[in-house]
């Protein structure tokens, strides 16, 4: 099951700082020990956040934080801030083999949201989660309670379940949210260069165009009916960079559920298929193959599929990695 921006579950103690850990496991993944010196030289807090809606500051530099779900979890690893994770939980998907060994060091809590007591043991002094439902009060509780009890907090604020207060979906609100985690934690040249790097590929990618004159039905899961990528989201966002037509971008949101009717009318030129724990690519494969009606569609019918990575389709530190490597799967296809 997962959280989608926007919509519920469907388809379904103190701030301390401890410098010496720090520096200690600076050497097993993170950034070198001269580095940590020098940010934890040049703090400059308390660090004050807009937690969709709810003020929160951060005192000090976070020494034992918790990451829920996967996009947290990713940005984290991304600054190259293990060190500073006690415990992470709730993944769609596989941590890219770019950060295992700085994942596999971290305790993980649950498969998915781990209860209250499990979080308040870990002794947590920073939540940061992807999705709103983490701040439930049988999760982690909610940024107020947190806060009396001297625990920072933040939500992406993509996952804010208040529409008024959830960001429209761009590349720019991703790297806003990386650069807000940054300052938590005192690295904000980290983000930096995240920013530069991506926005370098995405250029690239742009110029090279490989989904030029390419329609294409942007496949989550669901049988009845099919949960498509909108026009409001991440798979829009890398249809937009690779220049691909989305069949569905006039809907609303990120995701929507279309009906199968609609998706046989449009006969997409290929068929993105996003791979998650919960559905993955080779099932949808296998029930469009199936099907005596949708097998016909020109891209069943040929085969033109792309797999994605489920966590690559979400706004978050891969979302320009998916925009690789749906750009890669077009490139691939024999679409002659």
């Amino acid at each position: 099951m997962r959280e989608d921006i926007g919509m519920s579950v469907r388809r379904t103690q103190s701030v301390f700082v401890v410098a010496p850990l720090v520096l200690a496991l600076a050497a097993c993944g993170g950034a070198p020990a001269s580095d940590t010196v020098a940010v934890a030289a040049s703090s400059d807090y308390p660090v004050s956040l807009d937690n969709c809606g709810v003020a929160s500051s951060v005192s000090q530099m976070p020494a034992r934080a918790i990451t829920m779900n996967q996009g947290a979890t990713e940005v984290m690893l991304a600054l190259g801030l293990q060190a500073q994770l006690a415990g992470t939980a709730y993944l769609d998907d596989a941590v890219p083999q770019k950060w295992k060994v700085a994942y596999d060091s971290v305790e993980v809590l649950s498969p998915e949201y781990p209860d209250h007591e499990t979080i308040l043991d870990t002794r947590p002094d920073f939540i940061y989660a992807s999705y709103v439902g983490a701040f439930d009060k049988g999760v982690a509780g909610t940024p107020k309670d947190l806060a009396d009890l001297g625990i920072g907090s933040y939500t992406s604020p993509l996952g804010c379940a208040d529409a008024a207060r959830r960001s429209e979906v761009s590349f720019d609100t991703v790297w806003d949210e990386v650069d807000t985690v940054a300052e938590v934690f005192a690295v904000p040249d980290r983000a930096a260069q995240i920013r530069a790097d991506q926005e370098q590929l995405l250029a690239m990618l742009a110029r090279q165009g490989v989904g030029q004159d390419t329609s294409i039905f942007w496949y989550d899961s669901g049988d009845k009916s099919a949960f498509a990528g909108a026009g409001e989201g991440g798979p829009q966002l890398i249809m937009d960079t690779v220049g691909a037509t989305n069949l569905f971008a006039d809907l609303d949101g990120g995701w929507a559920d279309v009906s199968w009717e609609k998706v046989i009318d449009a006969d997409p030129d290929v068929i993105v298929l996003g791979d998650a724990s919960w559905s993955t690519a080779e099932d949808k494969i296998a029930l469009l193959k199936k099907d005596p009606v949708l097998r016909k569609m020109t891209a069943v019918r040929d085969e033109q599929f792309v797999v994605l990575p489920f966590s690559e389709s979400t706004p978050g530190v891969r979302l320009a990695d998916g925009a690789q490597t749906v750009a890669d799967g077009l490139a691939a296809l024999d679409r002659n």
